[in-house]
């Protein structure tokens, strides 16, 4: 089982967090496959049959993102609308997608205890990621725990940044394997 890391930032290269995801992700090609959406897409025109291809490929999904305006960047919305199609992933014969797996890894700008109720953003990451978690059972794919790194805004040290490298990598490595018992 290999995972599909889809990565949409628009500016990767500026990028501290999500760079260095995709850097520790790399030093493992028989677990990810790194598919970076802004770099192979700059004109925003999807290979709709390249994309569904990589899908039906794959057993796992990985969306890795900035959260932005309490959601992801627009090139990975707009992925979501044309390659998501009826008759591929959903509709009397859009079954492609059942029975894989869903992953989200967000790297958020606020501090984790400013989503919950109360504070600043009165909701949990749970909550504001459930269009995602609808997406994923409408068609017909398991979600899986959200993997976030919280606090990009409030100067996260290098040293942070590189422990959740490491956790990244081993929260999905950990789930392939505990799926192939």
């Amino acid at each position: 089982m290999k995972n599909l890391v889809i990565v949409a930032h628009p500016n990767i290269e500026e990028s501290r967090i999500n760079k260095r995801w995709i850097e520790e992700l790399k030093k493992y090609p028989q677990y990810f496959t790194v598919h970076e959406l802004y770099k192979q897409y700059p004109d925003w025109d999807f290979d709709i049959e390249h994309e569904q291809k990589l899908l039906v490929n794959h057993d796992r999904y990985i969306f890795q993102f900035p959260f932005y305006w309490y959601s992801s960047p627009p090139l990975l919305k707009k992925w979501f609308d044309d390659v998501l199609t009826y008759g591929f992933a959903y509709g009397s014969k859009g079954d492609k997608l059942h029975g894989k797996e869903f992953s989200l890894a967000i790297s958020a700008g606020v501090l984790e205890h400013e989503y919950q109720a109360g504070e600043a953003n009165e909701y949990t990451m749970s909550e504001l990621t459930k269009p995602f978690q609808a997406s994923c059972l409408y068609t017909g794919m398991k979600f899986l725990p959200t993997f976030a790194l919280y606090g990009a805004e409030h100067n996260v040290t290098d040293e942070e940044i590189e422990e959740s490298a490491k956790k990244y990598v081993k929260h999905h490595i950990k789930r392939l394997e505990e799926s192939l018992k």
